[in-house]
């Protein structure tokens, strides 16, 4: 299932190169992005490998190691790669970003040189080169890299306010339809019944809402601007009119790690020899340690005996003898600086080329130009901290490295060999001789539950692990072991033996290297923290409080995860974790399932690996689990992995779900979810692009739900059904005027005083309920239990909707035949009467549904009652029935009367009055949770 790529000279010897790409990543051309799917073929660093940046992909920012591949590499000129034959074989394209198998063949030699390509010879599209020039040949491009794969299409986003409002809508056109039909039906089918029937559909359209979108669009717009004017939540950007109120219903909130809870800086904290330990605040001691240590060794130049004897005695009288606290802290940061996998990488001044870079490199040490290159930042936090307590890395490359220490002399060390982290062995190790002794030792260090098990016996470190792990800390382990010439010869010869096995490489390479970690001794532990991003915790715990349940979904490692899960109180104190086994097929998953179901409020912990045999088998159990914990971490993640939780989510709990993130491995989470929130980050604008709503700190997404989400979602709810009860009380009124008149289909209104209705005289005060608010914004924050009754849906559902639809019907009753029955003897008056009252009855029911007033809303209120009191006056010929049909128009006189006053207020009145007194009881007897707070 592969793809054989075109011979070399087949698309080289043409004078173009369509499948060659040269990036350049010097002074000039630094971090350039890499154009599609390459097999790294050559590079101008002298290692043979060069460092690229994969934070779009898959969101850390660390640097990766790639390798280019060796047939080329030894190439003695640029220009000997268009005069060979060779080809490389590819896997079919896939989703996996973590894996890659191929082949590279030259077949102009004899014999051919077959190579295999691995994982680390490729560099993906979307990927930065981050140091030196790269030369690839093209593998896939277009929708076949891997980035295009792992992103999905963006949808057009529905809030469920809108879905909800649809229902109703439907509901209110086929009452439309059935009160049509029984007028049509009360008057007995006569003479043209259908055209009759249409007559009243038309009479009655009033019913559907037609400004019901029109307002709720300037609603949603109001509310953008108000986010984008808040000053607590500065540099937040609404990138769609259409979601606002969905910030108010979340349940499922779905973040990322790196770069969203943390800012992906390592600080070194902790360095703990078992006896003493030093923080922040003593590493001046460990400095002053290091530098007597150091002026000792002067002072005594034959204290190290390049004889291997005295080596293999101090070796076997450590546990006799107790080392002094001075020579064990120089033993603990000597170690913590050889044991890693760091380049420090020299600034080449303006001007100077790539290729010249490491010539200057050879004598520039200075200090303010050196920057470290790791695969992995809490590497660097190491070195930087044996740099800031005066042992400095001053070089490094594939076969040695060299120290400074804080006197100013440099040591060298060779690298004999490197073993390097792998999530199996979950621990790095290197074997390095002194140069100036001859002693070869073998360094390693790595997570505690790998470790514990390799070093002397100890009574401390397994309590100390677990201190830091509550601390948030990111704890390693480090040991040594002292080797003697023939023990590393032994070693050397076995362990290139087992490197050239065919069959099971992998484990007999591990055995060899297991049988030098035995009994070593243990050396220091330490703990690195990664800073959270300002404010986290208080935040999740708001969110917490508010009945959000939080999963995190991150591409880093599982013991990264944990810590950061801890650290961030993600996972509170006294909550078990539990961790689920990795898991390949059904059998082991079913087991795994069963033993998680045991566990009662402990919260989940996951691997992308395990995550995906369980969804492909047991996806309905899996998700009902885990949305029974209280928190869910994910790790290694993949970009497609994350938007297939998010789409999970809520087809399994049909809640509403928001991600956010901040790197474009997150854009497809974001864009999968009910609502997106990117921030903006080191890892660029990509998610902030993308997403709904954009925000510059993690902090600022509680006050963007508690008080933006609440009001959006509590204005969108009373604005709607404000909109359909103005549009039934009037079609009430038609229905019974209609009644009356032997149900005849005859308009109430005229063209003007409808339009009129639905605009002038009551558009301003309606629209003013986009700036009510129930509950003051500090309150909301300092409550967010309040939070939780949004997530029920209560403030507009079918219940709200039949109580507005009574209103209206007993509004529209009482306006009609009060103007009726108090209007005998001027009967053409019906019209000036009940519209007024209409409209004051509907001024006064704004007024009524507002909880806090503004200043604005008086405005409304009162303009909309001036423009109606002005339009009398010069609209009279609109106030008679039916115009010419009666003849009558409106006399200025009969409107000053102290009759049509009392009249007028008599109806309005009795329409209003017991729904004041009703909502007075209500909040005496059974109050809203919020009232009880603000009281």
């Amino acid at each position: 299932m592969g793809r054989k790529l075109l011979h070399f000279q087949a698309f080289l010897s043409c004078g173009q190169h369509p499948l060659m790409y040269m990036l350049q990543a010097s002074a000039s051309f630094q971090n350039q992005r890499i154009p599609s799917d390459m097999v790294f073929l050559r590079t101008s660093e002298k290692a043979g490998s060069c460092f690229i940046r994969t934070d779009q992909l898959d969101g850390e920012t660390d640097w990766k190691l790639k390798v280019a591949v060796s047939c080329t590499q030894r190439l003695p000129a640029l220009g000997d790669l268009f005069s060979i034959s060779a080809y490389v074989y590819a896997q079919k394209p896939q989703l996996d970003i973590h894996s890659f198998e191929g082949t590279f063949t030259r077949e102009d030699s004899d014999p051919p040189i077959h190579e295999s390509l691995s994982i680390e010879n490729t560099l993906w599209a979307s990927t930065v080169v981050a140091s030196g020039t790269v030369i690839g040949v093209v593998i896939y491009t277009g929708k076949e890299t891997r980035s295009v794969m792992n992103t999905s299409n963006p949808k057009n986003k529905v809030g469920l306010l809108d879905l909800e409002l649809n229902q109703l809508t439907k509901a209110l056109f086929l009452a439309l339809v059935v009160l049509s039909v029984v007028m049509v039906t009360l008057q007995g089918f006569a003479g043209p019944w259908y055209r009759n029937l249409f007559r009243f559909l038309l009479l009655f359209s009033y019913i559907i809402p037609i400004s019901l979108r029109v307002n709720l669009d300037m609603g949603k717009a109001a509310y953008g601007w108000m986010i984008m004017k808040d000053e607590n939540i500065p540099g937040t950007v609404v990138r769609t009119s259409t979601i606002p109120e969905e910030l108010g219903r979340l349940v499922y909130l779905l973040t990322d790690k790196t770069g969203t809870l943390t800012q992906n800086e390592m600080v070194f904290k902790r360095l703990h020899l078992g006896t003493v330990s030093y923080g922040t605040d003593t590493m001046d001691e460990i400095q002053s340690h290091v530098l007597n240590s150091y002026l000792q060794v002067h002072s005594q130049p034959s204290g190290h005996n390049p004889s291997s004897a005295p080596l293999r005695r101090s070796q076997s009288s450590t546990p006799k003898v107790k080392k002094s606290v001075s020579s064990r802290i120089h033993e603990a940061v000597k170690a913590i600086a050889l044991c890693h996998n760091v380049t420090p990488v020299y600034e080449a001044r303006a001007g100077i080329t790539g290729e010249t870079e490491f010539a200057e490199a050879d004598q520039d040490f200075s200090d303010e130009n050196r920057t470290y290159q790791a695969s992995s930042p809490d590497e660097v936090a190491l070195v930087r901290w044996t740099e800031s307590v005066g042992l400095t890395l001053v070089s490094r490359d594939l076969a040695s490295m060299q120290l400074k220490t804080p006197s100013g002399q440099v040591l060298t060390y060779c690298i004999l060999q490197m073993f390097p982290f792998t999530s199996e062995s979950k621990r790095m190790g290197i074997i390095v001789r002194d140069e100036s002794t001859a002693e070869i030792t073998f360094y390693m260090k790595g997570a505690d539950v790998a470790m514990s098990t390799i070093v002397q016996y100890n009574d401390w470190l397994e309590e100390e692990c677990g201190n830091m792990a509550r601390e948030g800390l990111r704890t390693l382990v480090v040991a040594k072991r002292t080797l003697t010439e023939e023990q590393y010869q032994d070693f050397e010869s076995r362990y290139s033996q087992a490197k050239l096995s065919i069959h099971d490489r992998a484990l007999k390479v591990a055995a060899v290297v297991e049988s030098l970690e035995r009994e070593m001794e243990l050396l220091c532990l330490t703990g690195v923290e990664d800073q959270l991003q300002a404010d986290v915790r208080p935040t999740l715990e708001m969110l917490r409080n508010a009945g959000i349940k939080i999963w995190m979904l991150t591409g880093d490692k599982l013991e990264t995860a944990t810590c950061i899960a801890k650290s961030s109180h993600l996972v509170s104190r006294t909550q078990d974790i539990h961790v689920f086994r990795p898991v390949t097929n059904r059998g082991e998953a079913h087991l795994e399932l069963n033993a998680f179901r045991r566990k009662h409020d402990c919260a989940l912990v996951i691997s992308g690996d395990s995550l995906e045999v369980c969804l492909r088998y047991y996806e309905h159990e899996l998700v009902e689990l885990a949305c029974q914990c209280p928190a869910v971490v994910c790790c290694r993640c993949s970009p497609t992995q994350k938007a297939h939780i998010v789409t999970l989510l809520r087809q399994h709990t049909r809640k509403r779900t928001c991600a956010i993130g901040d790197g474009g491995n997150d854009v497809s989470m974001i864009q999968a979810a009910d609502c997106g929130i990117g921030i903006e980050g080191k890892e660029g604008k990509q998610a902030s692009l993308a997403a709904d709503f954009s925000i510059t700190q993690f902090r600022h997404i509680g006050r963007l739900l508690m008080v933006h989400g609440r009001n959006s979602y509590k204005r969108s709810a009373a604005l709607g059904q404000f909109v359909m009860h103005r549009g039934l009380i009037i079609s009430t009124m038609q229905a019974v005027f209609s009644s009356v008149f032997y149900f005849a289909s005859v308009p109430l209104y005229q063209g003007f005083l409808m339009v009129g209705y639905a605009t002038i005289y009551t558009m301003f005060p309606v629209f003013s309920l986009v700036l009510d608010q129930d509950v003051k914004p500090e309150m909301a924050i300092l409550y967010p239990e309040l939070y939780k009754d949004l997530t029920k849906g209560r403030s507009l559902s079918f219940k709200t909707f039949l109580i507005w639809v009574l209103i209206s019907i007993y509004q529209g009753g009482i306006l009609m035949y009060g103007a009726l029955l108090l209007f005998e003897d001027e009967f053409v008056h019906v019209v000036a009467i009940s519209f007024t009252a209409l409209i004051l009855t509907e001024l006064l029911m704004v007024a009524l549904t507002i909880r806090t007033w503004h200043w604005l809303m008086v405005v409304a209120e009162f303009l909309s009652l001036g423009c109606y009191v002005a339009s009398l006056a010069f609209l009279n010929e609109y106030f008679g029935i039916g115009r010419v049909s009666f003849g009558a128009f409106l006399d200025v006189a009969f409107i000053t009367t102290v009759t049509f006053l009392w009249k007028v207020s008599a109806i309005t009145v009795v329409s209003c009055l017991p729904l004041y007194v009703l909502k007075y009881l209500k909040r005496k007897l059974s109050p809203p949770s919020y009232s009880k707070l603000s009281s």
